[in-house]
């Protein structure tokens, strides 16, 4: 049997990178996927794909800002399919690089960590109240290696709320590991997606001074490694893993220099 037959998946951010990877495997394995994103376009393209290859996906136009949508997105699913198992918490933003602190304006602050951090526990909120009747499911959660360290790129914003996340993904874990709900969180490094493709063309020495730096593979990785990693965080292989943060960054969080 595939790893996710007859599941049901939310997947925030679904419409491009590492969203639209981890949908794609869920719906190739079995898995009944919808794809929440603020671009229809991007939406009802991954899903035109999916069904076009024997899966079962619908697209709901979502801001993870808002808590309507929100609410919305999650009553939708259960609409649909009758039950949640699975969540992934993909959507997030970049917001100011390469300023220092105190020149980051209020506005990009509060904007970063609405998106990066108050609406993965907003979607978690309803994720959570979806999946108890169900008997428990299984969230991952999106942060990054500037989830455990300082950016050095200059956005302080970014790499706060990626702190945030693990320790929201870490409280969850326990709040509901003994009513059958795993979260976790996943920590990419320098992997391609649309926070870092715009800069290959335009400042190639600084990604490749960057990939340097942060990987010790000296390589960028793909959007679908990372959701291979998802994958397994969420599915029944993983059963015994619950509240990890797990770095996805060819070797950047080990090394000695």
């Amino acid at each position: 049997m595939s790893r996710f037959q007859d599941k049901v998946a939310i997947v925030t951010g679904g419409g491009s990178g590492l969203g639209k990877a981890t949908a794609r495997i869920i719906a190739a394995d079995g898995g009944k996927v919808v794809i929440a994103g603020r671009r229809e376009a991007a939406g009802d393209a991954i899903v035109r794909d999916i069904v076009g290859s024997g899966g079962e996906a619908m697209f709901v136009r979502t801001d993870v800002d808002s808590p309507a949508d929100v609410e919305a997105l999650v009553a939708s699913t259960v609409e649909r399919y009758g039950r949640l198992d699975l969540a992934v918490n993909a959507a997030g933003i970049g917001g100011p690089a390469q300023a220092p602190i105190a020149e980051i304006e209020e506005a990009d602050w509060d904007a970063v960590l609405e998106t990066n951090l108050k609406s993965v526990w907003r979607c978690m909120k309803y994720e959570i109240r979806a999946m108890l009747p169900g008997g428990g499911g299984s969230i991952v959660n999106v942060s990054s290696i500037y989830g455990y360290k300082p950016s050095d790129v200059g956005h302080a914003p970014y790499c706060a709320a990626k702190h945030g996340v693990i320790g929201l993904t870490k409280t969850a874990a326990v709040d509901y590991a003994q009513q059958g709900i795993r979260v976790n969180v996943v920590c990419p490094g320098l992997f391609l997606s649309e926070m870092v493709e715009p800069y290959l063309d335009v400042a190639p020495d600084f990604i490749s001074g960057l990939t340097l730096r942060h990987s010790t593979m000296n390589r960028l990785g793909t959007s679908e490694e990372i959701a291979e990693a998802v994958a397994f965080l969420l599915s029944d292989a993983a059963s015994f893993v619950n509240g990890a943060s797990l770095a996805l960054d060819g070797g950047d969080t080990t090394r000695l220099y």
